[in-house]
């Protein structure tokens, strides 16, 4: 069944309620790492309800999101096919310690690169507080659908890619994830096997489960929270990244950082593999 890019398009999404409470907020945190300093202030307004605490700022990319959609046979994608090219946050507000949030998301766009070239799918989720009705957050995707170019869509616009600095990063931040990371992040909504199981790893050509996506971005994202915001969670105004290579846990991840006024450049890599899994990354800042 080939795209059909009306239908795609225009697909209807029914919005999703969500709470959560400082709980599970304290459990995306871990997921991502914070405790390993259990006794630091700044590591426990994450993982600590009686320290002043904060959400971090990047739990908005797993708060209503509507699932693996994709997958539905309607959607007319070759879903075995998939990858998450590209992730967006852009925080309106800091995210409440807890909170009933209501996600609406919608596909903004299809792009087909191609017969045998695959095809694009920008969407879209807004996160809106329903005791206040603030918007909180808007986060954007990236789904290359590997499987389903030359349906006739239009070709562009494309998404801009951001350019990292030509120069050596000005810091470094490095983080250590556990083996078990995976296994406590899967716990804040993801429940993909791929994340888990040696079997399904090694039937989807990895060695082992591999860390999700999007941990890596909440990896990143502490990072720079910790180096260059110095835990203000109400300084990061936007974040955008592209995904480029898995994770597995247990291994350490370097942030490389480059500063330029109120516009931060970063890529992640693993220096023992030397790859990089996170790259033209750009967070802009408040203030």
């Amino acid at each position: 069944m080939a795209i059909d890019y009306e239908k795609l398009k225009n697909r209807h999404f029914e919005p999703i309620e969500h709470s959560y409470t400082t709980d599970q907020a304290i459990l995306y945190a871990l997921g991502l790492g914070f405790g390993s300093e259990p006794f630091d202030d700044n590591e426990l307004r994450f993982t600590f309800e009686e320290e002043g605490f904060d959400a971090v700022p990047t739990i908005a990319v797993v708060l209503a999101h509507p699932g693996f959609w994709v997958r539905e046979p309607d959607s007319g994608v070759d879903w075995v096919k998939v990858l998450h090219g590209e992730q967006g946050i852009i925080w309106h507000k800091p995210m409440p310690p807890s909170a009933t949030v209501i996600g609406q998301t919608r596909v903004v766009d299809v792009i087909d690169k191609g017969e045998g070239k695959g095809a694009l799918i920008y969407s879209e989720k807004t996160l809106m507080d329903k005791a206040t009705g603030d918007l909180l957050a808007t986060t954007t995707s990236t789904t290359f659908a590997r499987g389903d170019g030359g349906f006739g869509g239009p070709s562009g616009p494309l998404k801009e890619v951001h350019k990292l600095p030509d120069r050596k990063p000005d810091r470094f931040v490095d983080i250590q994830t556990l083996p078990q990371s995976a296994l406590i992040y899967r716990l804040s909504g993801d429940h993909n096997p791929l994340h888990a199981s040696p079997k399904v790893a090694k039937a989807a050509g990895f060695e082992k489960p591999i860390l999700h996506g999007l941990c890596t971005l909440g990896v990143a994202g502490r990072a720079i929270l910790q180096e260059i915001c110095k835990y203000d969670v109400a300084r990061m105004k936007t974040l955008d990244l592209r995904f480029s290579s898995p994770v597995y846990p247990g291994e350490l991840i370097r942030t490389e950082i480059w500063e330029d006024g109120d516009t931060v450049s970063f890529r992640a890599r693993i220096p023992d593999r030397d790859v990089v899994v996170l790259n033209n990354g750009k967070v802009t800042l408040n203030g």
